[in-house]
């Protein structure tokens, strides 16, 4: 069972940064990609960033290239989303997911398992 832990979250000022960071366990070794969508309120669930499993290859939502930064940690079970610049737009809940299957990184529908999601809020 692949099991996904979002932390890091938080409430920040426009102009600021956080950085989620997501914790994976279980058999995610093969997995395709590990990606980070976002959730506002009233809004359906949209794609922010993703990294395949080599870290080498990165894909980001245009709304958020140049403020925000994908990474993976040398173990390959951790992905960071380093947030900087952050908007009232970029308010939203965080969740990482795992695509275990050569999906389309950027759509939803193509992820496996999905972590609880942390909570963003950008005020102005």
């Amino acid at each position: 069972q692949v099991q996904l832990v979002e932390s890091g979250g938080g409430l920040v000022q426009a102009g600021g940064s956080l950085r989620l960071s997501c914790a994976a366990s279980g058999p995610i070794f093969s997995s395709y990609a590990m990606g980070w969508f976002r959730q506002a309120p009233g809004k359906e669930r949209e794609f922010v960033a993703a990294i395949n499993w080599s870290g080498r290859n990165t894909y980001y939502a245009d709304s958020v290239k140049g403020r925000f930064t994908i990474s993976r940690d040398g173990a390959k079970n951790t992905v960071l989303l380093q947030m900087n610049s952050l908007k009232p737009e970029d308010t939203a809940i965080y969740y990482c997911a795992v695509d275990l299957t050569l999906a389309v990184v950027t759509e939803a529908a193509g992820y496996d398992y999905w972590g609880q999601g942390t909570q963003v809020t950008v005020s102005s």
